[in-house]
């Protein structure tokens, strides 16, 4: 059954395979897709709500971006003082800096970059100092290494310098900013209505959210704060729960009553969406206190680039 407009059966779908309704942990699941379908609750109140996040998560908007395919780049660690750069991409086991990388790629190449690759080489980009917590390229950053390029009024970073080049461009960092902003703020509302300031458990699910690391989706902002013990992945939640309901009949039953008690919350019209859109632009969150990724990666010091056009930058602690 589905729940409510923007929220359908694959969303319930993902209810009937993770059973939040049967849990005492508050549970925040999350469907990333071009709608972001996210429930909260556990066994005493179930939330649901529709974010709209966008294409960016699934490569679109972005300059190199690309669906998740072979020669992708799909995984991105920073030098933090060098600032160079190392990645996977999809095929292939071996990170570029490895010797055998140009032999064991030569079939496929590197063709672009997908949406898991984008969210690390983000946080990444934050965690080294290229980027503020406002998302902007640091131009500063250009006299520690030639990989931070002048375009415009704007900076850029260059990840891959063969063929395709793949450029991280200020322009790529806003769209991914805009999305992650959305999630968060359907996320945060349903907390609101809640009364609940943090999560005990976050499950991602679907195709995307399978592949997205925990750790850099916190960093970037895309969820709020938790262990990090308690965020993991469900694949492919909403084709487990379609095949539970095709060989359960108890299991439908039980789907259709547990939607029927489930609270839609119309982002579109809540006041605060706006609010908390607008502090959720910031990497990890302009105002939320994050402790767990705290304690397990090390958090620059907010700082913010005031641009007033080429040549005129200065930088300003935060």
């Amino acid at each position: 059954p589905c729940i409510a407009g923007h929220v359908g059966a694959d969303c319930a779908g993902v209810v009937l395979s993770e059973t939040p309704w049967l849990n005492e942990e508050i549970t925040l699941l999350v469907d990333v897709g071009t709608n972001a379908e996210i429930v909260l609750g556990n066994k005493d109140k179930l939330l649901a709500c529709s974010s709209p996040t966008g294409p960016a998560f699934e490569g679109a908007q972005i300059g190199n971006g690309q669906r998740a395919a072979p020669g992708a780049i799909e995984r991105v660690r920073i030098d933090k003082e060098t600032l160079e750069p190392r990645f996977k991409v999809i095929g292939c086991e071996l990170w570029s800096d490895d010797p055998a990388f140009a032999e064991a790629t030569k079939k496929t190449g590197v063709t672009g970059i997908c949406g898991s690759g984008i969210i690390e080489a983000l946080a990444e980009m934050y965690l080294a100092g290229i980027i503020t917590q406002d998302g902007v390229v640091d131009g500063a950053a250009a006299e520690r290494s030639p990989r931070i390029r002048a375009t415009g009024r704007t900076f850029g970073y260059l990840l891959h310098a063969g063929e395709p080049e793949i450029v991280i461009a200020q322009n790529d960092i806003r769209a991914i900013q805009l999305a992650k902003a959305a999630l968060y703020a359907g996320a945060r509302l349903l907390m609101d209505r809640l009364g609940i300031d943090s999560v005990e458990r976050v499950t991602l699910a679907g195709a995307f959210g399978s592949h997205i690391d925990p750790v850099y989706a916190m960093v970037l902002g895309m969820i709020p704060d938790c262990p990090l013990d308690k965020v993991g992945s469900a694949g492919n939640a909403a084709g487990t729960g379609a095949r539970i309901a095709l060989l359960n009949r108890g299991a439908r039953a039980e789907i259709e009553a547990v939607v029927e008690r489930i609270e839609k919350v119309e982002t579109a019209i809540e006041p605060r969406f706006q609010e908390h859109f607008v502090a959720a632009m910031a990497i990890p969150h302009k105002t939320a206190a994050y402790p767990n990724l705290a304690a397990a990666v090390a958090l620059p010091a907010a700082r913010e680039v005031v641009s007033g056009g080429e040549g005129r930058r200065r930088r300003r602690a935060g």
